[in-house]
């Protein structure tokens, strides 16, 4: 691996993961979310921790904040920019060296990716794509989805002990990306690897050997995708990368960073979704009940998974202006970092907030998916797949159980997913 790749790392998660192991060993909220004993396990005490410091306290050297009202205003509120590895409030001699090391790759986390990228250039990106995943073209999908869903759970009878991260959650949103992109069904173990070697690249603080690892992926990510862009040159199709191959003012850079987006949010999120879904409903048997009794509610169901235990836990803003937040002046160039885990906690706004309730009245208002201009595109696409995944699963087997704890993912911190989840099953 070139040296250009390493230096890249330590720039970009070298040095915040040694500053955030130390502000774990002293006890700061932030260190412990990342690196503390019980990350594993939820952060939901360090999150009443920050709570309990103030409505935006300042930790780490940046302000936090779990109150839901600051998060919902700041991720709507155009003063506040995406955070970017190459930002301008940065010194500039970090900035020129992350301009030498940029290693030019598809990378979720760094632009053109419109998930670091602001206006106009994410205006722009979103547009192109915009309209494969509104409300008609998401509506069109309810059938397929459910055909696939169908298919995967009769699968699963073959299989009394199956693994529902693998045999189940990656199968459903892998297939419908794939199909929404263009992409061939024989793809789906390959896309389902570039997806778990490149969602960690959205953490902060990766180790070096993942890092190498996601970034020998990017390379083959960027391979693919260039070849099959110059076949969509010459022959355009119905789907939403040709969309983007007949925007002449994308670059071949801008088009792959952003097919590669579209591919990995696409699943990954969802994957992560359905998991934790499955891991609540298990646990909570009288929901499931409730559930069978009154399949009008799955939807709400879905929402309520989202807000009790969403699949980001954190997000972050940078201030582009000098901003008056809480009776605090929030200087240009700050940082605000969001906990989504907190907002979607909030008591002021989710009375008894640790209670899992699917007949909860306004889950539907948590931010799991964002807000604002950066809103999850793929947002009406999740909850349809979480929906109908999650209802054929149980009421197909309504006595399933997992086969021990599920096991989370040894490297995602900030992403909250399981690894794998064994489970016996039972049909009805």
């Amino acid at each position: 691996m070139p040296a250009r790749v390493w230096f890249r790392w330590l720039l970009t998660h070298g040095l915040p993961r040694t500053y955030l192991r130390l502000a774990a060993r002293r006890g700061d909220p932030l260190g412990q979310i990342a690196f503390g004993p019980d990350r594993l396990l939820g952060s939901s005490p360090y999150v009443e921790e920050i709570r309990r410091r103030g409505r935006i306290p300042r930790l780490s050297g940046v302000h936090v904040t779990a109150d839901y009202e600051l998060c919902r205003l700041v991720l709507r509120d155009q003063r506040f920019g995406v955070v970017r590895p190459d930002h301008p409030a940065l010194p500039k001699p970090i900035r020129r060296l992350l301009a030498m090391t940029d290693l030019g790759l598809p990378n979720l986390g760094e632009p053109p990716s419109m998930l670091v990228t602001d206006p106009p250039d994410h205006t722009r990106y979103r547009r192109m794509v915009g309209q494969a995943f509104g409300p008609k073209a998401i509506a069109a999908l309810a059938q397929r989805i459910t055909e696939v869903a169908d298919d995967l759970v009769e699968r699963l009878a073959s299989n009394p002990r199956p693994d529902l991260i693998t045999d189940f959650s990656k199968q459903l949103p892998v297939t419908i990306i794939a199909e929404i992109l263009g992409l061939p069904a024989d793809m789906h173990a390959t896309l389902l690897k570039w997806g778990d070697s490149g969602a960690p690249l959205l953490e902060r603080g990766l180790s070096w050997a993942a890092y190498r690892d996601a970034v020998a992926d990017l390379i083959e990510v960027e391979e693919y995708f260039d070849r099959h862009f110059d076949r969509l040159d010459a022959d355009p199709r119905d789907d939403v990368l040709s969309m983007l191959v007949t925007h002449d003012d994308l670059t071949r850079r801008e088009q792959v960073a952003n097919a590669t987006l579209l591919l990995d949010a696409g699943f990954m999120t969802t994957v992560n979704m359905l998991g934790n879904g499955i891991a609540l409903l298990t646990s909570h048997p009288d929901q499931l009940e409730l559930l069978a009794a009154r399949p009008e509610l799955w939807p709400n169901a879905i929402a309520e998974i989202l807000r009790y235990d969403g699949p980001v836990r954190m997000t972050g803003r940078v201030a582009n202006a000098d901003v008056d937040l809480a009776d605090q002046r929030i200087r240009s160039g700050s940082l605000v970092l969001l906990s989504l885990a907190g907002a979607n906690t909030d008591p002021a706004v989710f009375p008894d907030p640790q209670r899992f309730d699917v007949t909860r009245a306004n889950a539907t208002e948590h931010l799991a998916f964002s807000s604002g201009i950066h809103g999850c595109l793929g947002a009406r696409l999740a909850l349809m797949e979480g929906t109908v995944a999650l209802r054929a699963l149980f009421d197909r087997y309504p006595d399933l159980r997992l086969d021990g704890p599920p096991v989370p993912h040894p490297i995602l911190r900030n992403l909250h997913a399981y690894r794998s989840m064994p489970a016996k099953l039972a049909a009805a």
